[in-house]
Order: C-alpha cells, then structure tokens, then sequence
C-alpha cells in the first residue's frame, strides 16, 4: 500500500511526541515511572519522586497532587493517541489497506509508551484497583472491531484479536532478544499485518 491517505497523519508525525520530554510535567512522568519500575508503584513515594528530580515537593505539587495522578496523567497520554486512532479508522473504508495503517499507527503508538505499557502488564493489581485497566479493556475492544469485520467468522475474530495483542506480547518477549528496536517493531507488525489480512481475505471470499 502507499502508506496514508492525503491529509492524514503519517507515522513521522509519532517524531515530536518523542521529543517533547523538556518540560517538568514530562520529567516527572518520566522519573515517577522510572522508579515505579525499579521498586514498584506502592513503595515509591511522592519525595522520592521529587529527590529523584531534585526539586521540592511544592514544585512536584504544582502538577500533581499524589502519585496517583502522575500514573492517571500517564494513561491518559496513552489513551489519547489511541482514541485519535480509533476516531480517524472511524471515517476510513474498511479496507485492508485501512486495516494495515490501523496496525502501523498502533504499533508507533506503542513504541511511544513503552516503559508505561510494560508497568501496566507487570502491575496489573495495581491497574486494575485505579480502574485504568478496565478503561483501556475497552478501548482495546473498539480498536479490535476497527480491524474485525462484525460477521467474521470466529477463527478471524480471534486472528484479529491476536493481531493486538502480538505486538503486545512483542514489547516483552522481544526486549531480551539483542537486535536493532526499530527491526523488532516490524517484524512484530509484521506478524500483526499477516493475521489481519488472513481474516480480511475470508471474510471477502477470497
């Protein structure tokens, strides 16, 4: 395929978003979600968080008020691409052509927030308790229906399903194999790409 359609986002534009950790809100995403990594979300405090920026607490105030808003701040910048996602496959044809550039999009979405997506499935306790999870359970389930054709039979829904969650599973099971990250994404999409087209072709007859 061409890639996008005229006037439509392409996956250059996930460049900036990659560039715009400068400013504090960033940095603070950005460290409370490293330590929430290496010691867990339940035994990191807001000072830490704080030392780790060295700056005061008042200043870490300024933008959050506990660290549950910090994790609440994180989904919700995951949430977002996805949404605009499933807003644009809303006025596309369903073609396999659209269906492709769903799975690209996605996949440069998730490349974005990865370190955020892993803490979600290594902490789904605690994801669950901040009923984030039951959020993006939901939006996962629109952005499957994107990709699935509502008579499809059951063997291509579940090839559509496993199509997300491949490169779901790809963020983690690909991160201890040594290779370039950007080689990884596509192989992984790749794989995506496959199952989405063999159930697009059965359910055109094809």
């Amino acid at each position: 395929m061409s890639g996008t359609t005229e006037g439509e986002p392409g996956a250059a534009d996930a460049a900036p978003k990659r560039q715009r950790r400068g400013d504090t809100r960033q940095r603070i995403q950005d460290v409370a979600l490293e330590l929430f990594a290496e010691q867990g979300y339940e035994k990191t405090s807001l000072r830490e968080i704080a030392e780790r920026l060295d700056v005061t607490k008042a200043a870490l105030y300024y933008h959050f008020k506990t660290k549950e808003d910090i994790l609440i701040s994180l989904f919700q910048d995951l949430q977002r691409p996805i949404d605009e996602l499933i807003e644009w496959a809303g006025t596309q044809p369903r073609t396999l052509d659209t269906k492709r550039e769903i799975l690209r999009r996605y996949s440069v979405a998730l490349a974005d927030v990865a370190p955020l997506f892993r803490f979600m499935q290594e902490n789904q306790a605690t994801v669950r308790e901040l009923s984030i999870g039951e959020t993006f359970k939901d939006r996962m389930i629109r952005l499957i229906d994107t990709i699935k054709e509502p008579d499809a039979a059951l063997t291509d829904q579940v090839r559509c399903t496993s199509a997300l969650f491949t490169m779901h599973a790809g963020m983690f099971v690909l991160r201890d194999i040594e290779g370039d990250p950007e080689e990884k994404r596509e192989a992984v999409l790749e794989v995506a790409i496959d199952l989405v087209t063999q159930a697009h072709a059965a359910t055109q007859g094809s």
